[in-house]
């Protein structure tokens, strides 16, 4: 039997969720129930040419709404900050973000300074190795943030964001009250999203879940979503994988993608994560891309510090019952589903590697992850055995 903490705080955003299909077809009647009258909507290139995004501007209607450029993936410190600006003078009210993780997230990140005022990054957490963090308190009010998810990430339901600045770091940022109000996922819409791009970011949700067992800050209901969510993906990846149109399959895998941002609501993510938004500021590489490889060695590089939940996660993943098993077992998920094995083969240049070590190493990730990291060599031995 798992030991109860003997104390621990556990957090529930407000967030409605509606899954079905034919979800974003009552979009504006859900606005105005949120008392959102001029949205902003946001989304990537590719989901503003795709039928869903155009399904999206159908349901608003005559309503009145801005519709922002496109976000570009990880987003940037310039971009919010020029949103947020406008946004104000626009009279905007709440937001819909479509597709995946950078316009859930550049949405929050134009809400947070909306609310709060100032620079983007004055509301930073920031990490100072070895053990220092420093989390500015966000109390102001934000608006309401409704999320259309078209990625397997989760990103819709967390609290916590990332931005790119200019020197190509990941700011990141957490308040509770930028959990999406309402999430309404389409498995009917979702069809039109490539399996690989489902696949590669259902390794980010599955990611969310491991380092939630063993994140230094979680709570034991976090735990058990994680643990459910994981046996939802060990099922779902592979039946994306196997039928990209079927609609159950896809409903199962959203799903399991928002069990995982739900534990992220009340735990954090560690090494991976950092390393994985290292990859992503230094190279501009997909943050589902980089999971996909990263995922197996950092399992092993936090073993010896974390063998208790990896035995958890083995065996929620019907794998066996300690850390070794998970890492053949999520290696075994990688062949099954196509997603990519090496860095090299997601575009990540050798020369950037060094660069990659040493932003990881001011990654507030590092703080919460189990094994201590003593310096940006080990994070580069990481790198080197994935590339």
């Amino acid at each position: 039997m798992t030991t109860l903490p003997t104390s621990f705080v556990h957090r529930d955003a407000a967030t409605r969720l509606v899954l079905r299909d034919g979800a974003i077809d009552d979009l504006r009647n859900e606005l105005g129930s949120l008392g959102i009258a001029r949205p902003l909507l946001l989304a990537g290139a590719r989901t503003q040419r795709s039928a869903v995004f155009a399904g999206v501007v159908g349901a608003l209607g005559d309503m009145l709404h801005v519709r922002t450029e496109p976000v570009p993936a990880h987003s940037s410190v310039s971009l919010v900050e020029r949103l947020a600006a406008q946004a104000i003078v626009d009279g905007i009210d709440g937001f819909v973000a479509v597709g995946g993780g950078s316009a859930s997230d550049t949405a929050k990140a134009i809400a947070l300074l909306m609310a709060e005022g100032g620079r983007l990054a004055d509301h930073a957490v920031r990490f100072t190795p070895p053990a220092t963090l420093v989390a500015p308190r966000l109390v102001a009010l934000k608006l309401p943030i409704v999320s259309i998810p078209g990625t397997a990430s989760g990103a819709e339901v967390t609290a916590s964001l990332g931005v790119r600045d200019a020197d190509g770091a990941k700011l990141l940022f957490t308040d509770i009250q930028l959990a999406a109000r309402l999430v309404l996922i389409d498995p009917r819409a979702n069809l039109e999203v490539p399996a690989a791009l489902m696949c590669a970011t259902g390794m980010n949700g599955l990611a969310h879940c491991i380092e939630g067992l063993y994140s230094l800050e979680r709570s034991p209901l976090a735990e058990t979503l994680a643990l459910d969510a994981m046996a939802r993906f060990a099922e779902a990846l592979p039946a994306v994988h196997r039928e990209p149109q079927d609609t159950a399959a896809r409903a199962a895998l959203l799903y399991a993608a928002h069990l995982s941002g739900r534990v992220l609501v009340n735990a954090r993510t560690c090494l991976h994560h950092a390393i994985c938004h290292a990859i992503g500021s230094v190279t501009g590489v997909g943050h589902g891309d980089a999971n996909a490889v990263m995922l197996p060695h950092v399992i092993a590089f936090n073993a010896p510090a974390a063998a208790h939940p990896l035995a958890r996660a083995a065996v929620s993943l019907g794998a066996g019952h300690d850390a070794a098993a998970l890492v053949h077992a999520v290696k075994a998920l990688q062949a099954d589903i196509g997603v990519p094995t090496r860095l090299r083969d997601i575009g990540v240049p050798p020369g950037t590697l060094d660069r990659i070590a040493a932003k990881t190493m001011r990654e507030r990730g590092l703080y919460y992850n189990p094994r201590r990291v003593a310096d940006a060599h080990e994070i580069r031995a990481l790198l080197d055995t994935a590339y």
